[in-house]
């Protein structure tokens, strides 16, 4: 009678009781129906999570508001009502991704549970008892044959580097190819990463699990705008105030000297992060309104990052940063008359370097006053 009244946690917990009760309960399934109505899938990353923020009861201040618990157990409900489901590999995924420092998540129980989710995922899936020969080709050659069975699931050697004498100039194909001779229902999971220097110009933006922007803004002041406030015998007075109008500039961006221009960078994040550095290189020319570093005090973002305005970049460090999109913004003042390039902004994890993502490079004309 109660279950929609029941936090997520409480749901998923009570839709795996009924499973201990009966396996095929049906009411089970419309406790999976009632939490997946919060599920979010992100196909570009291959992930899904329950967002808890849009549920009216979530406190994360309770321990029914865990967030890592409450996607375990959501995966361990799916992995006794309907274990294909499409959604428990990315539950996985995400749950994997949002570790701290590859280890652990938040504690020891939620690190407990998040294990037995995991362990009954592979029971459900058959994925415990793998039996596969695999050949890795390149370019048509194999390169690797790799046998998978359950006694070396955890020491084969699946690791392929190619050199950079091995990848000429030109079209390249790397395959993963499972043989006929093993199960061909045994997943076979993979990650490629790919290491290069580019000479294109301009350099285009890339990143998947952390993105950034960059957008250009010409400030110009509202020489009208004023304010009211009370004058020495409480009269109204109207003063004048420091307003801009802002003119959203294209790349090449044409300013003159003494133009004041904003810098906004939008960041996106599939995931919770910390310790995140988020360096914007300038163009010459162009110099930063403030010159002290410290703490940045802005009403756009809920980063409270610590910035510093060097001679060649303004670089920002977050502590943390929350799942979702967020904006930075600082001044330049365009001085130096020229074309320069800005060479595109970054955003990294400063001790997981391999999370990265950069910008668009940008091109920027500062005509003579």
């Amino acid at each position: 009678r109660d279950r929609g009244k029941l936090s997520l946690y409480g749901a998923a917990m009570f839709g795996i009781a009924l499973t201990n009760i009966d396996r095929n309960n049906s009411e089970a399934g419309e406790i999976v129906r009632i939490i997946e109505q919060y599920l979010v899938q992100d196909d570009e990353n291959q992930t899904a999570y329950l967002d808890l923020q849009r549920y009216n009861n979530w406190c994360w201040w309770y321990w029914h508001g865990s967030e890592f618990e409450t996607q375990a157990y959501y995966l361990k409900l799916l992995m006794r009502t309907n274990p294909k489901s499409g959604a428990a590999p990315k539950l996985v995924k995400y749950l994997l991704n949002n570790r701290r420092h590859a280890t652990y998540w938040n504690s020891t129980r939620d690190t407990a549970i998040c294990i037995e989710a995991f362990a009954e995922f592979i029971r459900a899936t058959g994925e415990d008892k793998p039996n596969m020969t695999v050949n890795v080709l390149y370019n048509g050659q194999v390169k690797k044959t790799i046998k998978i069975t359950p006694q070396n699931l955890f020491e084969i050697d699946n690791t392929l580097i190619l050199s950079a004498e091995e990848i000429t100039a030109g079209k390249h194909k790397v395959e993963l190819r499972k043989r006929p001779d093993g199960d061909s229902r045994s997943p076979l999971y993979f990650n490629a990463y790919l290491e290069n220097f580019s000479l294109e110009d301009p350099i285009l933006k890339a990143g998947l699990e952390v993105k950034i922007e960059r957008r250009f803004y010409k400030l110009e002041r509202d020489t009208a705008a004023k304010t009211q406030t009370a004058g020495g015998r409480g009269q109204v007075v109207d003063i004048k105030t420091d307003k801009y109008k802002r003119e959203v500039l294209a790349s090449p961006s044409a300013v003159k000297s003494g133009d004041i221009v904003e810098v906004e960078l939008l960041i996106e994040s599939k995931n919770d992060y910390e310790s995140i550095i988020i360096v914007d290189h300038k163009a010459a020319g162009l110099e930063p309104e403030e010159i002290r570093s410290g703490y940045l005090h802005n009403a756009n973002s809920r980063l409270y990052p610590y910035v510093e305005f060097r001679d060649e970049r303004v670089v920002f460090f977050v502590e943390r940063l929350p799942r979702g999109k967020h904006s930075l913004t600082y001044k330049l003042r365009a001085e130096q008359p020229g074309q320069f390039s800005a060479l595109p902004a970054q955003v990294a994890a400063m001790y997981a370097p391999e999370l990265k993502g950069n910008s668009d490079e940008d091109k920027v004309n500062v005509g003579d006053k």
